[in-house]
C-alpha cells in the first residue's frame, strides 16, 4: 500500500517507513492498542475528520482518558474523587463520539500480512485492521529488590496502583513512608505522604534530585523539602524491603531504616512486548521507532505517546520522552493522518514542570553540558536569580533560571527554572527552541511587564542578556 524510505539514526541502523501520502485507499477500519492519552486522542480526532471511518480502542484495563499526572494529587487528598481524574467517560467515546471502545480486552498479537490483531477478552478473537495504532504506553519499572512482593510495596503509574495507595493509607494508617527515587513521582508522592502526616524517607541513588532538571533545580528542590521535613538519602542505594507479609523496614547499603510503606518510582519503560514478534523495529532508546508521521516500519502500522519514540526538538535524534502532551498531541496527530489527512507528530524539547511543597521547578532542551556535547555542540551556561515580580512589588519572590547555548552558533539549547512562582516561564524558552533561536533573539522578545507579574526585565530576558555577553 505504501512505498518506502530510509531513516537512519545515529546508530548507523536503517529503518524503513511508508512514505505518506501514497495511500492507495482511505482506510476502513482503524485499530487502536490502548485507551490512554494517545489512543483516544488518535481515535477521536480521526473519527471527527472522517465520520464514516471505523475506530475501534481496544483496551486491556478498565480505565480509559486518565489523568495520570493528577494520581499524586489524589492520594494528597487535593483531589477528593479518583473517577475526577478522568478527562472522558468510555461511556462518552461510545455513545457520542461513534468509537466501538471496548474495555477489558487486551491484544496479545499482530499479524502484519493478514492486518489483524488477536484479542483476547470475555473470549479470543481476530479484529482485521487496515490502519493500526499501538499505544501501549509504559511501565512503572520494577527493580529487583528483595520484598517487592510484600503489601505496603507500591509503584505508581496507574489509576489502580493509586487508589491501592489511598486504601492503605486509610486502612492501615502507617506512620513512615520510603520513597525510592528522587524524579517526578519521588518528589510528587513525597509531597502527599508528608502532607498526610507521615515521615517520609527519600532515597535516590545519584547525587541530586530531578537529574533531568540540572545540578541547580536538584540542590534547590533538595533544601526545600529537607525544610518541610522530608529525610532526604542521596547517594544511597536500596537493595531492598523486609518485613512478614507487610513491609517494616527498608535496606540499604549495609543499613536499614523503618518503613511501613514504601513508593518505588525509578523510572518506566516502553511496553513493546507486543510488537517483539510483528516485525516492528525499536530504536535507540528501546522504543518502537516512528518517522514525522508516527509511522513505524511496518505497513499501516503507527505507534505514539510513552510506547514510541520521538525526535527531539534540540538534537534532532530520536528521543524518548514519556510525558502528556507528546501523546496527545501525536495521537492527534496519526487521527488526521489515518483520516487521509497526514499530519506531522512535531517535535519534543522534553518540557517538564513539577511541584515540590512550595516549589515549582521546570525544564526544557538539553540541560547537562555533557549531553549537550555528545550531541555535537559545544556548550556555555549561566545561572541567574532575578526576582520574579518587580523587587519592591509585596511577596516577590526569587526565580532563578539556567540556559544554555551552543558557543559556536549562538543557538539556545535548553533551559530550568526553580522558585515558588513564575516557573510557567519555561514555555518561552521551550518556544525558543522549537524556532531554533539564538540567545540574542530571545533576549530581544518582546515579553508582558506589569509589577504584580514580573519585573521589566523578565528574569529568562535577564538570563539571555548575561548568557549573550558570555557567548560574545
Amino acid at each position: 500500500m505504501f512505498t518506502q524510505r530510509r531513516h537512519q539514526y545515529c546508530t548507523g541502523r536503517e529503518i524503513l517507513f511508508p512514505v505518506v501520502g501514497q495511500l492507495a485507499d482511505m482506510s476502513d477500519t482503524f485499530v487502536v492498542v490502548g485507551g490512554d492519552a494517545a489512543g483516544m486522542s488518535a481515535a477521536s480526532k480521526a473519527k471527527r475528520a472522517d465520520p464514516e471511518l471505523d475506530v475501534v480502542v481496544f483496551e486491556k484495563g478498565e480505565w480509559v482518558s486518565y489523568a495520570a499526572c493528577g494520581m499524586p494529587y489524589y492520594v494528597k487528598g487535593d483531589v477528593e474523587d479518583i473517577d475526577d481524574l478522568v478527562a472522558v467517560e468510555p461511556e462518552t467515546f461510545r455513545e457520542e463520539r461513534d468509537i466501538d471502545l471496548r474495555t477489558g480486552h487486551e491484544v496479545v498479537d499482530i499479524d502484519p500480512d493478514e492486518r489483524v490483531v488477536t484479542v483476547v477478552g470475555e473470549e479470543r478473537f481476530e479484529q482485521p485492521y487496515d490502519d493500526l495504532l499501538v499505544a501501549t504506553g509504559a511501565t512503572a519499572v520494577v527493580p529487583p529488590f528483595d520484598g517487592m512482593d510484600l503489601d505496603g510495596v507500591f509503584t505508581l503509574h496507574d489509576m489502580d496502583e493509586a487508589a491501592a495507595i489511598e486504601s492503605y493509607l486509610d486502612d492501615e494508617a502507617p506512620e513512615t513512608a520510603a520513597v525510592v527515587g528522587g524524579g517526578y513521582v519521588g518528589v510528587e508522592i513525597a509531597e502527599a505522604l508528608a502532607d498526610r502526616g507521615l515521615t517520609v524517607h527519600l532515597y535516590e541513588m545519584l547525587p541530586s534530585l530531578l537529574q533531568p532538571f540540572g545540578e541547580t533545580v536538584g540542590e534547590t528542590v533538595a533544601d526545600h523539602l529537607r525544610d518541610q521535613g522530608v529525610r532526604l538519602h542521596l547517594e544511597t542505594a536500596v537493595s531492598g524491603f523486609a518485613g512478614g507479609d507487610t513491609v517494616e523496614r527498608v535496606h540499604f547499603e549495609d543499613e536499614d531504616a523503618p518503613a511501613d510503606i514504601a513508593v518505588v518510582g525509578v523510572g518506566v519503560a516502553p511496553n513493546v512486548d507486543l510488537v517483539a514478534d510483528a516485525g516492528v523495529e525499536l530504536g535507540p532508546t528501546g522504543a518502537i521507532a516512528t518517522d514525522e508521521y508516527g509511522r513505524t516500519n511496518l505497513d499501516g502500522v503507527f505507534a505514539a505517546g510513552d510506547a514510541a519514540e520521538a525526535r527531539h526538538a534540540v538534537t534532532g535524534e530520536p528521543t524518548h520522552v514519556p510525558l502528556a502532551l507528546t501523546a496527545n498531541r501525536a495521537g492527534r496527530a496519526i487521527g488526521q493522518t489515518v483520516a487521509d489527512e497526514p499530519t506531522e507528530v512535531g517535535p519534543t524539547a522534553g518540557t517538564a514542570i513539577v511541584k515540590a511543597f512550595d516549589l515549582g521547578a521546570a525544564r526544557t532542551g538539553l540541560i547537562d553540558e555533557e549531553r549537550a556535547r555528545e550531541a555535537g555542540f559545544d556548550p556555555v551556561s549561566v545561572t541567574i536569580s532575578a526576582p520574579a515580580r518587580a523587587h519592591y512589588y509585596p511577596d516577590a519572590t526569587e526565580l532563578t533560571v539556567t540556559l544554555l547555548a551552543d558557543v559556536e552558533t549562538g543557538r539556545l539549547l535548553g533551559g530550568s527554572l526553580v522558585g515558588r512562582e513564575g516557573v510557567k516561564r519555561i514555555d518561552t524558552v521551550a518556544m525558543a527552541l522549537h524556532a531554533e533561536q539564538t540567545v540574542s533573539e530571545l533576549q530581544n522578545a518582546d515579553l508582558a511587564y506589569a509589577p504584580p507579574f514580573s519585573p521589566v526585565w523578565d528574569p529568562v530576558l535577564t538570563a539571555a542578556k548575561v548568557l549573550s555577553g558570555k557567548l560574545d
